[in-house]
């Protein structure tokens, strides 16, 4: 009985342990010592599972907030994803399943006349007896069969399957993350074009006070005929371009609408008097916080699966071991005396099968697995170069962008002091309008760039959040303290400004 039960591990220890194919390992990545913008970092492991939390609230926009938990429930693309990972789970459920032992149970009932097996005259291993009586066999069979994992190939296969599992729930996580970031892009593109529209309205207002003006010295004989006509075209094409961007509002709007999963006809926002929040990014940006990206993560359990699968080619070199039985009964005097124990039968045996010759047919699935592999590894390296240039990019961006914007803020008040002064010039006779004109031009040009800017930089800083799977905090932990506020230097009057010409 000691003899039997050690066998029993033995054989039970080989079977857990013997399983052919490379185990995984997670290929090496060519890392940088240090990000070249901000600091230090280490190699990338993904852990997409850490919680990122309400990233989207530094923008500090209830409306905003509202549409993006939406975002979730409706779009088709996150369905999609969502459809997508139940899949693979059911694959996955394929898989275990050939762990187990498969039972069919079989009922069938022939009817045969003249085949008998009493006399000696045989046709095709059955003897015939003409003009015998008809007669009617009730069979009811359970077959049952159990592959015996020997070489792993199944275990290779639920690994495989477990993994592309894993992959499939990082691409919806993926799915969500692009769906609310490209709604946050669309929405700040909106506000953004608002403002610019509050500029040209209020520019407008300032540019008809122009336009009485130069009338009313026109009326009195100071000037002429040019000055009104100079003032009708500046009025006429600012107007125009306030117009032109309902344009872009309207498709920012419609855009948002469709990551909501809703009809544009059904949707619309009203218009805000101000800009969202632009974040303070901390001192120290954490490495590992690009190990929350999705995608990396995704690419690296590709990987895993991939490299399960080289396990399952390999072990088609190998005998496959089966053990099949058959138990069931068999009569020919009616259902009522079927389940009898003299009619019962059975059968019970082990069978091993192997391929001797099928023209190289293994040795090209496995060439073609584990080029599958190799693709799979460059795929992942690559999605973590393009990550590391992600966030360089960003950085940089939000760095650059901030000297810029300091020097705009001196433009804008160079150019309205320009305007104030060449005002002044017009109404004492020094000047013509037309410099009036330029100056005007010049000063909502400087006025829009500004605008623009400050749009320029909430892009890059929803481009780094996305870039870093998710924002710069952890929800598990309180969110870390900033010293870099990089709009500790704008002034309280940052909103659109109108051109003031009077002196």
């Amino acid at each position: 009985m000691i003899r039997k039960s050690f066998l029993s591990a033995c054989l039970g220890l080989f079977l857990a342990a013997c399983a052919v194919g490379p185990d995984y390992e997670r290929p090496d990545l060519p890392t940088p010592a240090r990000f070249k913008e901000f600091g230090a970092w280490k190699a990338a492991e993904p852990k997409d599972g850490i919680p990122r939390g309400n990233w989207w609230e530094v923008y500090g926009d209830p409306v905003l907030d509202d549409l993006v938990e939406r975002v979730g429930i409706s779009n088709q693309n996150v369905a999609m994803a969502e459809a997508q990972y139940r899949g693979a789970v059911a694959a996955l459920g394929i898989a275990n399943a050939s762990m187990f032992p498969s039972l069919n149970p079989n009922f069938s009932r022939t009817r045969t006349q003249g085949v008998s097996s009493a006399m000696p005259s045989s046709v095709g291993g059955s003897t015939i007896t003409p003009g015998a009586p008809i007669r009617e066999v009730d069979r009811l069979t359970f077959n049952a069969a159990w592959e015996i994992d020997l070489w792993g190939r199944v275990r290779r296969g639920i690994e495989a399957g477990e993994t592309a599992a894993a992959a499939s729930a990082a691409d919806l996580d993926l799915a969500l993350l692009s769906a609310r970031a490209a709604l946050v892009q669309s929405y700040l593109q909106l506000r953004i074009n608002e403002a610019q529209r509050r500029l040209l309205d209020e520019t407008t207002v300032a540019y008809e006070r122009s336009l009485e003006i130069a009338r009313n010295r026109y009326d009195a004989g100071v000037v002429g005929r040019i000055d009104v006509t100079q003032a009708e075209t500046q009025l006429k094409t600012t107007r125009a371009q306030a117009i032109d961007l309902g344009i872009q509002r309207a498709q920012f709007e419609h855009a948002i609408a469709l990551l909501l999963g809703v009809a544009p006809s059904d949707f619309s926002l009203p218009v805000t008097a101000s800009l969202p929040d632009l974040p303070s990014i901390p001192a120290g940006l954490p490495s590992d916080l690009l190990e929350r990206r999705p995608d990396i993560a995704a690419a690296e359990r590709r990987v895993a699966s991939a490299n399960a699968q080289i396990g399952v080619a390999q072990a088609a070199f190998f005998p496959a071991l089966t053990l099949t039985g058959n138990i069931g009964y068999q009569t020919s005097t009616g259902l009522t005396d079927l389940i009898m124990l003299p009619n019962r039968f059975w059968s019970v045996g082990p069978s091993l099968a192997l391929a001797l010759f099928d023209g190289g047919a293994r040795f090209a699935q496995r060439d073609q697995i584990v080029a599958a592999y190799d693709r799979s590894v460059a795929a992942y390296r690559q999605s973590v170069l393009t990550a590391f240039q992600e966030v360089e990019d960003n950085l940089a961006a939000l760095r650059i962008l901030d000297e810029e914007t300091d020097v705009q803020r001196e433009a804008v008040d160079f150019a309205a002091e320009s305007l104030r002064l060449t005002y002044n010039q017009y109404q004492t006779g020094i000047v013509s309008y037309l410099n009036v004109v330029t100056a005007q031009a010049t000063s909502l040009s400087t006025e829009r760039v500004r605008i623009e800017l400050k749009g320029r930089k909430l892009l890059a800083s929803l481009a780094l959040i996305k870039a870093l799977g998710g924002g710069w905090t952890d929800a598990r932990k309180p969110a870390q303290d900033t010293v870099l506020d990089r709009e500790a230097r704008l002034a309280p009057d940052d909103e659109p400004r109108s051109q003031n010409i009077e002196p």
